[in-house]
């Protein structure tokens, strides 16, 4: 039996293909697309291999048996819309044929039709913001709130109109949209476990039923009042930029197979995936959750994990995703999990050199400096206490080559790095071998 995770390179985003079934009766799932630049280089050369390892013929498409998108931001559902566009245009038999789709779209998160929303987003950013294209240095000022929520809801509410195109292009190509759930979408609520043909099931651990409900008033509460005081595009976004929002967006799922067990996090937080794996039994209260691969949340932001999270949830392989951009993942992140998991032996897979990663933490590092300068310079004019700016990069404290230098991996642990262009499969039962 195969039950093998295939690791792509997918930027600052996630793109994930998961293999099971038999070498004789082989089933594959689609997890992600990454944002743009992962399609082409990354994931269509791919499945090109699977195909051709398949021996299919040229009138007999790839089966995906699932295609599922973890929640509506750029970083993830970009190379997923590039894949059905060029379905929809393909001529004659298509290369792949999908049959199902996962996915809660924005209005499956919030109730309503966010079109509100997407126009404050428009009116502040750009028409471009709509399409993936919001600017790196994209924020409005949410007091109260950490940098990186306002730029993760600001990312998820300018991808909105993508979570649409996807609906529209998997409606053209006759694709399933959520056919084991319902109206609903995706919440841990709507059913428990899902059997899929070959020996692979799902169970949804998030987004929490209850908690989407609370958004969804909140989201209510905001339209009235957005009405009365006829906010600007910035106050309005300000007004809404809140911790649910990202974190409420993603999905958590367990898949299983031949007993062996895959957690699958998208960019949800810590705290949120513990309370989801105890609301579904998978993991009790005050105890600890085994599972052989921990797709680690949210590209190995540190504000998304504690070193409680890797003490309960322990894994065989922790893949961390991300090149350093949004300086992820972050050397915090893994530190927690040296620190959680001791001398224990697991494996951790990076899809980038650390030394790219390094690269692209240390300009994000400088590119954040540069706007608190400028903030800080603003501040004083106006005559206001300019808030802290962030000191100049330090490879030695902040780089990961420093970290791994400065506390080498233990006996039976070991680091391992996404090729480029190349397979990067983590076999759980008998090996993919291609």
């Amino acid at each position: 039996m195969i039950f093998s995770l295939d690791v792509r390179r997918a930027r600052k985003g996630d793109c994930l293909l998961l293999h099971f079934g038999t070498k004789a009766d082989p089933g594959l799932v689609l997890i992600d697309g990454g944002p743009s630049g992962v399609y082409k280089p990354q994931l269509k050369p791919r499945l090109l291999e699977i195909r051709k390892a398949r021996g299919l013929g040229k009138n007999e498409p790839l089966p995906v048996d699932l295609l599922m998108v973890s929640h509506v931001d750029d970083d993830h559902i970009q190379g997923i819309l590039e894949l059905t566009r060029e379905l929809r245009e393909a001529v004659g038999v298509p290369p792949l044929r999908i049959a199902r789709l996962w996915h809660n779209s924005f209005d499956d998160v919030i109730g309503k039709d966010p079109k509100v929303l997407t126009d404050n987003v428009a009116a502040q950013f750009g028409a471009a913001s709509l399409d993936g294209d919001l600017p790196d240095d994209a924020s409005v000022d949410a007091p109260g709130q950490e940098p990186e929520v306002v730029t993760s809801t600001l990312k998820v509410l300018a991808s909105i109109k993508q979570g649409h195109q996807l609906r529209f292009n998997a409606d053209a190509l006759a694709i399933a949209c959520n056919p084991e759930f319902g109206d609903n979408g995706l919440v841990l609520a709507a059913k428990g476990k899902v059997d899929l043909p070959l020996g692979l099931s799902f169970t949804v651990a998030g987004p929490m039923k209850l908690e989407l409900k609370a958004l969804q008033k909140k989201h209510d509460e905001w339209l009235k009042a957005l009405a009365k005081k006829g906010l600007k595009p910035e106050d309005a976004l300000a007004a809404y930029v809140d911790e649910s929002v990202p974190n409420l967006s993603s999905l958590v799922l367990i898949a299983k197979a031949g007993g062996k067990t895959i957690l699958l996090t998208g960019d949800a937080r810590g705290d949120k995936i513990l309370q989801g794996l105890e609301q579904v039994g998978a993991l009790k209260k005050g105890k600890k959750l085994h599972v052989d691969v921990l797709k680690v949340p949210h590209h190995g932001s540190a504000n998304n994990l504690e070193t409680a999270f890797f003490k309960r949830i322990t894994a065989d392989h922790y893949v961390f995703s991300g090149d350093g951009e949004h300086g992820n993942p972050e050397r915090e992140s893994l530190e927690m999990l040296l620190d959680a998991r001791g001398k224990a032996p697991f494996t951790i897979h990076l899809t980038y050199p650390v030394a790219e990663i390094d690269a692209g933490r240390k300009q994000d590092h400088e590119h954040q400096q540069a706007r608190e300068r400028t903030n800080a310079a603003k501040a004083r004019a106006k005559g206001q206490k300019p808030k802290r700016v962030r000191p100049n990069w330090s490879p030695a404290s902040q780089g990961l080559a420093a970290l791994l230098k400065k506390r080498p991996l233990a006996k039976g642990q070991k680091l391992e790095i996404v090729p480029d262009g190349g397979a990067h499969v983590i076999d759980l039962l008998d090996p993919l071998g291609f």
